[in-house]
């Protein structure tokens, strides 16, 4: 596993592009005309538009150049129908959806196409920027080659369903102006990496409109944080299914009640995991607090929330608890070693496991009764 996230990271600095419209080259040395010019013919070409780019090209583009036959690709920026015509394979540009023609516009009125669409085992239905075609077409094989594993390997599976719905299904959603929520947000997010793309371009008063270095700069931009998501996902959230799985199996030897965890390791990304396995293991009581310690060999309590993605916990800890620290709080909980417990009540610290655990095990006995024995 590590030589292949090294060799991904060797792969980023090999594939920055050396530039995207190349000038006239040099004349050939005598004797070198024929070996030179077969291989500028032979070079395969990405073609995409000019002027103003977009997130979903530039991650297209930097995606095809991980595939080996598009490693050394030339990449066209152009609007020319002749020139887009010429190019072995043509991304958010040319009107047209062919996969079997290597064409990958998604601009025309015809196309409405989502993961679920061409897949309809994928339960996403946000419609499809050329980045998400790119990789709906070549993701596997790209992942794969990234990890040295087989496409069929089900770690590849797993990665490239997290990866569209964690960084690409974002990209795809933002390019074709789909909003996030049904009524209005409450703040704006602007500094996305479809926004970061965005602000690489060149401002509307700057004396130099051109795109052509700015969009290699978008290209290594989303190629780095495209492998730096990858690079997260295989070391660290996948390997965290194991700690989860365990725990949740081993969750009565914990408390009776089987509604608290403790990992062996803190920090994991423990709540995906949580809600995925309390389905498919068939939990019948949900659990309410993982105990975990933290850096510093303090022992964290922090509460499950109601959602995947929600502030809101299923069990807070006590309400007379929120905001109170150290000896204040030791002295109110009647629990030794008390650090915090945060105001919405959704976290609390104490020096020890067994006064983590003392710290959740009070809050489910008050939620349960006041005659419910408690720790």
């Amino acid at each position: 596993m590590g030589s292949g996230l090294r060799a991904a990271r060797l792969l980023l600095s090999r594939l920055r592009p050396r530039r995207l419209m190349p000038g006239p080259a040099p004349a050939p040395a005598p004797g070198q005309e024929g070996p030179k010019r077969l291989r500028r013919a032979m070079a395969l070409r990405i073609g995409t538009h000019n002027g103003t780019f977009h997130c979903d090209e530039a991650l297209a583009c930097y995606l095809l150049r991980l595939l080996p036959q598009y490693r050394d690709a030339e990449i066209i920026r152009t609007r020319e129908p002749q020139l887009l015509s010429e190019c072995d394979v043509v991304v958010d540009v040319g009107g047209e959806y062919d996969p079997q023609k290597h064409r990958y516009d998604h601009h025309q009125r015809s196309f409405a196409q989502s993961m679920h669409c061409l897949r309809p085992d994928k339960p996403w239905q946000t419609k499809l920027s050329s980045a998400g075609l790119v990789y709906f077409h070549f993701g596997s094989q790209i992942l794969a080659s990234l990890l040295d594993l087989k496409e069929e390997d089900p770690v590849v599976q797993v990665l490239y369903d997290k990866l569209y719905e964690n960084f690409v299904e974002e990209i795809d959603a933002i390019d074709n102006g789909i909003d996030q929520w049904d009524e209005k947000p409450r703040y704006a997010i602007t500094t996305n990496l479809s926004a970061r793309v965005g602000y690489l371009n060149p401002s509307w008063n700057d004396s130099d409109q051109d795109t052509e270095e700015r969009f290699q700069k978008a290209m290594e931009l989303v190629g780095r944080e495209f492998l730096d998501r990858l690079n997260y996902y295989h070391r660290s959230w996948l390997p965290a299914r194991t700690l989860v799985e365990d725990a949740i199996q081993k969750r009565f030897e914990v408390d009776p009640s089987g509604e608290i965890l403790v990992f062996s390791k803190g920090g994991c990304p423990w709540k995906e995991h949580l809600f995925s396995l309390e389905s498919e293991l068939g939990v019948e009581k949900p659990i309410k607090f993982v105990l975990y310690a933290d850096q510093n060999g303090r022992w964290r309590v922090q509460c499950v929330p109601a959602e995947l993605h929600s502030f809101q916990s299923r069990l807070p800890l006590l309400e007379e608890w929120r905001g109170v620290r150290d000896e204040a709080l030791s002295q109110l909980s009647g629990i030794p070693g008390c650090v915090f417990v945060h105001a919405s009540g959704f976290i609390g610290g104490n020096r020890s496991q067994e006064g983590a655990l003392r710290m959740a095990q009070r809050t489910l006995a008050q939620q349960a009764g006041p005659d419910t024995p408690s720790g």
